[in-house]
C-alpha cells in the first residue's frame, strides 16, 4: 500500500486497492477480517497527526463519520520476517477485539483493510489525542482532583467493561488512551490484548506499567492491567513519568527484583494514595478489581462534591492530609485495606 494525506474538503474518495487480499498461507485471517472490509470508495485520508513505532496515523472521514486512520506498512526485507509476523499478530487482535466492544469508554471501532503490503483500522477520532500528550502539556503539574476523578473512573470503568468481556489489554498506559469530547477518556490500542480464558503470552507490553509477573515470566491474568492503572493515577497526581530518568531495563529490575514503587507524596489524599497502593501491590490477589475501584471512585468523588458535583463546603485543600478526619463519608478505607 502507498498512502499519501490529502484535505478533508476533497471530496474525491480515496483510491485503496486489493483490500483483504488473502496472502497465502494466510486466508483464515483475511476471513475474519473481511467481516469488518471498509468500503473504500467512501474513505477519505486528511493529515497525518500522530505516529507509532511502525503506523502512521491520520485524521479522515468514513461514510461523513470523523475518524482516525491507522496505517501499517509491513517490511518487505526478509531479515525482518519476524517483525511482519508481529504486526500482523496485532493487526488481528485489534479486529478480532476491538469489534466487540461496545462502551463509552472504549474507542469505537469503525472498519478494517487488509493486503499484501499492509493493514489499516478505522476507529472514531478522537479530537483530544492520547492522554499522554495530555498530560505532556501540564508541563510535570499536577491535575486538579475533580480531573483526577473523572479521568481515572474513566478508564476504571472502562477496563471493568474489559474485563467482564474476558479480554486483558495488557499495555494499558497513558499512550492508549484517548481524550474525546467532553474530555471523555476512551481505552485504544488492542494489539497485544489477550483472551483471558487462555494463557496469554509470557511477555506484552511497556516496561514502565508493565505488571511485576510480566517481568519475570510468570503465569499471570487481568490483574497486570489493575497494576499498570495504579501507575497512571499516580502520574495523574503527581504529574510526572512514573521511574523517569530510569531506562525500561532500569525499571524492570526495579520493580522486579527490588519491588521499588514511585514515592506517593505526603500531599496525596489517603484515599486515592492508598488505592494507588493497593493497585500495584506486587502480589496479584491482594491488587482489586475495577469494579471495586469504581466503587471507591465514585464514593470517594461523591464525598467531596456531593451527588449533584457540587464543592462540599468541609473540603478545603484537596491535598491536605487534615480535612479528611472530618469528612465522615470517607469510611471506606478499610473496605480498600480487605480486598
Amino acid at each position: 500500500m502507498e498512502f499519501k494525506s490529502k484535505n478533508l474538503k476533497d471530496s474525491k474518495p480515496w483510491p485503496w486497492t486489493k483490500c483483504f487480499h488473502p496472502i497465502k498461507g494466510k486466508v483464515a485471517a483475511a476471513k475474519v477480517a473481511k467481516k469488518w472490509s471498509l468500503d473504500h470508495s467512501s474513505l477519505i485520508i486528511g493529515q497525518k497527526f500522530s505516529h507509532g513505532a511502525h503506523s502512521n496515523i491520520y485524521e479522515g472521514k468514513y461514510n461523513d463519520e470523523h475518524v482516525a486512520i491507522k496505517i501499517v506498512t509491513i517490511p518487505n526485507d526478509e531479515e525482518k520476517g519476524s517483525l511482519a509476523s508481529l504486526l500482523e499478530a496485532q493487526f488481528m487482535k485489534e479486529v478480532t477485539f476491538l469489534p466487540l466492544l461496545h462502551h463509552q469508554n472504549v474507542v469505537k471501532f469503525i472498519a478494517a483493510c487488509k493486503d499484501n503490503n499492509g493493514y489499516c483500522v478505522l476507529t472514531e477520532y478522537a479530537s483530544g489525542g492520547s492522554l499522554r500528550s495530555y498530560l505532556n502539556k501540564l508541563k510535570s503539574k499536577p491535575m486538579p482532583l475533580k480531573k483526577i476523578l473523572g479521568f481515572s473512573l474513566d478508564i476504571a470503568r472502562g477496563m471493568e467493561y474489559i474485563h467482564s468481556q474476558g479480554i486483558v489489554h495488557r499495555d494499558l498506559k497513558p499512550d492508549n488512551v484517548l481524550v474525546g469530547e467532553d474530555y471523555r477518556l476512551k481505552i485504544a490500542d488492542f494489539g497485544i490484548a489477550c483472551d483471558a480464558s487462555k494463557k496469554c503470552d509470557s511477555w506484552s507490553g511497556t516496561y514502565r506499567w508493565m505488571a511485576p509477573e510480566m517481568i519475570k515470566k510468570k503465569q499471570y491474568g487481568r490483574k497486570v492491567d489493575v497494576y499498570s492503572f495504579g501507575l497512571m493515577l499516580w502520574e495523574m497526581v503527581t504529574g510526572i513519568l512514573p521511574y523517569k530518568g530510569m531506562t525500561p531495563v532500569q525499571v524492570a529490575f526495579a520493580v522486579s527484583d527490588k519491588n521499588s514503587r514511585p514515592e506517593i507524596p505526603s500531599n496525596c489524599p489517603n484515599v486515592i494514595g492508598n488505592l494507588i497502593q493497593q493497585c500495584w501491590d506486587m502480589k496479584p490477589e491482594k491488587r482489586p478489581e475495577f469494579w471495586q475501584i469504581v466503587q471507591v471512585l465514585e464514593k470517594f468523588d461523591q464525598s467531596l462534591y456531593g451527588i449533584d458535583g457540587r464543592v462540599l463546603n468541609l473540603v478545603q485543600n484537596h491535598c491536605s492530609r487534615d480535612h479528611y478526619h472530618h469528612n465522615k463519608k470517607v469510611v471506606f478505607l478499610h473496605w480498600i485495606q480487605k480486598v
